[in-house]
């Protein structure tokens, strides 16, 4: 099956409306990997090829929101396009700057101090590895994606800041590091345990 593109035609008509590729200098657009296939989560989910082709082509674009720190209450502006390919979930979106939080996001994406991304969905279909204790989702109803601080999969980067400080290299060599760092992943591991939601 091939990749799975959803594209926006003209923006939606509303006053206020969203790592790894660009943000664009007055425009607030950026691109990143929202998610990578195969790689396990702090909370030992492994999403698998085509897992959210099914959600894309029922939701489009407007169904899927871009929030900040997956907060309800904080659209901070719009997807122009979500897509699979062969790595993840690659997203191009655009902030809508003349919200508040949307400018703050920008400034701590352009300066690199801001670069994680992450999904919130609702698992369908998934499948149970006893062995190495993984869930292996192959289809998810995909409802947001957020600009976040701690993304559950660590490699979901912002990779390049357009006209900002952070370069590709700079910011996609961003991981949480071996040794002192394996006290907050699990940290984030046990605060996941408490989630009742799906939030990646």
């Amino acid at each position: 099956m091939g990749p799975v593109e959803v594209l926006a035609t003209t923006p939606p008509e509303r006053c206020v409306a969203p790592v790894a590729h660009a943000v664009d200098g007055a425009t607030g657009r950026f691109s990143g990997y929202a998610s990578l296939f195969g790689v396990a989560d702090l909370s030992g989910d492994i999403i698998l090829p085509g897992a959210f082709a099914a959600s894309l082509r029922r939701r489009g674009l407007d169904g899927v929101k871009l929030l900040y720190q997956h907060d309800v209450r904080e659209p901070i502006g719009r997807w122009l396009s979500v897509r699979e390919d062969a790595t993840g979930l690659f997203v191009e979106g655009e902030l809508q700057l003349q919200v508040a939080r949307a400018a703050e996001a920008w400034a701590l994406l352009r300066s690199g101090i801001l670069d994680g991304l992450s999904i919130g969905f609702r698992a369908m279909r998934a499948d149970r590895n006893r062995a190495g204790g993984h869930r292996h989702l192959t289809e998810i109803d995909l409802w947001e994606v957020s600009l976040v601080t701690f993304p559950m999969q660590p490699g979901a980067r912002v990779t390049e800041v357009r006209g900002g400080e952070a370069s590709v290299g700079a910011v996609a060599a961003r991981r949480l590091p071996n040794g002192p760092s394996q006290p907050l992943a699990r940290t984030i591991r046990r605060a996941a345990g408490r989630l009742k939601t799906s939030l990646r």
